[in-house]
């Protein structure tokens, strides 16, 4: 029998959208209310460059930089033109929601379509469908990181429906009977949409791609149907899928000189890690070593689904559903790349100075916990699966009544354990934001009494969330980004390196902290200060006068 899995946005599909919607913007209001939508530093630093592309002394393209991928700063432009939804932070958060709402639907239609032989799925496979879909959308870290302005949530969703349609390109092509050509090749070509979205999202998408690209020419060649057909459309979607990295890796070569600035740039993770290791500062967990590595990826992706002993359950499941495809039911292999940020971050932890701190491993701490969370729909898609097989082999209402009931207490009794010790994404945050939080408002309280037309130097890499907080646009303030990038390793006639060299011909006031390459410039200049914020485990923050103001 030919699989015909469903494609429609049908009515089923659509409710798991509205719930998931509901409790997207349920969980935002809550938070929002809680101050806890910008606690992460990066969902700060991302609002602020799509808000330099409208907002700044030199508006454009190039504020969007280069470590982090262009995509998800492009799409929260349009909810950043308001001050207000910048301030805060809700421009940001609308990409996130969106994305979090269609990856519940995704997960929901992919395990669906996958269990079902026909157009009207069996009531195991609709179960399956919906226990994947709650056990991704109830999670209480992807509740959480949704509302902000993290690119997790959108990643997921290109993530989730890049694999939706190569499963079903791949039971189009693998059916009995003739296949639909036009069919089976737009299956293949939104997929290659998808990892193009993937691709400008996250460097998670550059290791999904060829993946995908891969498993596609195998199925294909299997398939053994019309191949000039399928050559024509491998190839069209080998070239979208290649498009996002190729025009990515163009931009830093025609913009900074170097295709792989994001990689091996100043401000690249390598980077970063090898001037803490100048300074004394010891090798991330799983530097240069793959096992550790992989223990590392596995156990924050356990602590983002829940604590302690529910983990052993939950790694039980997600092992159980990958074996019944290996083993039993190998028509559905497409769901096995769902492991794919395994592979990904072990070799990122390893060999690209991307590091993992767990607060139960050395060095006891937070810092990426949250990569974990792109296992989840690994999670949600092999324990609905285990469930499926296991409704399979009960034998009567009674024993299919015990195992639903057993699945729903796995998922609610481990979700509620988190609920209780605080999901770990959002401990996170607000470990590592408490001491940045403090700074950011003792000096936006100062900043907001500064005159409104009056400008100032400052550098925006480590705190731009105090001009956020005291809402002053970023147009009035000469920044690093004020600069010709393609002029290295300085740009002697741009408005940053001018006004570094001479702070009173250009603005009013000056903003320093200590280490920032502000603080360095002034130390060499006549400023008066006017005030010195002191914060605990911060630098401190001074703000100078150039007493170029005439009142």
């Amino acid at each position: 029998m030919k699989v015909q899995p469903t494609r429609r946005w049908d009515r089923e599909t659509a409710l798991v959208a509205q719930l998931a919607a509901c409790v997207s913007f349920v969980s935002f209001f809550f938070y929002f209310q809680h101050g806890a939508v910008l606690l992460y530093g990066d969902a700060v630093a991302h609002l602020n460059i799509a808000r330099r592309v409208l907002d700044s002394r030199t508006p454009g393209l190039l504020q969007l930089g280069t470590v982090w991928l262009p995509l998800p700063h492009l799409l929260t432009i349009p909810f950043l033109v308001s001050d207000s939804t910048w301030q805060s932070g809700i421009g940001g958060s609308i990409p996130s929601m969106v994305a979090y709402v269609l990856g519940a639907a995704g997960i929901f239609r992919l395990v669906r379509g996958a269990l079902s032989s026909h157009s009207s799925p069996a009531l195991a496979a609709r179960m399956a469908a919906w226990s994947a879909a709650i056990v991704y959308a109830a999670n209480p870290n992807l509740i959480y990181l949704q509302t902000t302005a993290m690119t997790e949530p959108l990643y997921l969703a290109w993530f989730i429906w890049a694999v939706v349609y190569f499963s079903e390109f791949v039971q189009e092509i693998g059916g009995a009977g003739e296949p639909d050509r036009s069919v089976s090749s737009s299956s293949l070509m939104t997929c290659g949409l998808c990892l193009a979205g993937a691709c400008l999202t996250r460097y998670d998408g550059w290791f999904l791609a060829p993946a995908i690209s891969v498993a596609a020419l195998a199925a294909a060649l299997k398939s053994g149907r019309d191949r000039a057909t399928q050559r024509r459309a491998l190839a069209k979607f080998i070239l979208l899928a290649a498009a996002a990295p190729a025009l990515w890796l163009a931009y830093n070569a025609i913009i900074y000189r170097n295709p792989l600035e994001f990689a091996n740039g100043p401000y690249s993770a390598r980077a970063i890690e090898e001037k803490g290791a100048s300074h004394g500062a010891p090798p991330h967990p799983g530097s240069g070593n793959l096992p550790v590595a992989f223990s590392y990826f596995m156990k924050s992706a356990e602590l983002n689904m829940t604590e302690r002993n529910w983990q052993r359950l939950w790694v039980a499941m997600l092992l159980a559903g990958t074996a019944i495809v290996l083993i039993f039911e190998r028509r559905l292999w497409p769901l096995i790349l769902l492991w794919m940020p395994l592979p990904f971050y072990m070799l990122s932890i390893a060999y690209s100075g991307v590091p993992i701190f767990l607060p139960v491993w050395w060095p006891f701490s937070y810092y990426n916990v949250r990569y974990g969370l792109e296992l989840l729909p690994a999670f949600a898609v092999f324990a609905g699966l285990t469930l499926y097989f296991l409704l399979g082999f009960a034998r009567n209402r009674l024993a299919k009544t015990a195992v639903a009931f057993a699945t729903v207490i796995l998922v609610a009794g481990s979700y509620a354990y988190v609920w209780r010790a605080q999901p770990i994404c959002f401990r996170e945050a607000w470990v590592n934001s408490r001491t940045r939080i403090a700074l950011e408002s003792e000096l936006a309280s100062n900043l907001i009494k500064l005159p409104r037309d009056s400008t100032l130097l400052m550098y925006l890499g480590d705190h731009v969330g105090a001009l956020q907080r005291a809402g002053i646009p970023l147009r009035r303030v000469i920044n690093e980004g004020n600069h010709r990038p393609w002029k290295e390793p300085s740009d002697p006639q741009g408005p940053w390196e001018r006004a570094l060299a001479n702070p009173a011909q250009y603005v009013d006031f000056v903003v320093a902290v200590d280490g920032d390459p502000v603080a360095l410039a002034v130390q060499k200049r006549d400023l008066s200060s006017m005030v010195v914020i002191h914060t605990s485990g911060q630098p401190p923050a001074t703000i100078y006068s150039t007493h170029s103001l005439v009142r």
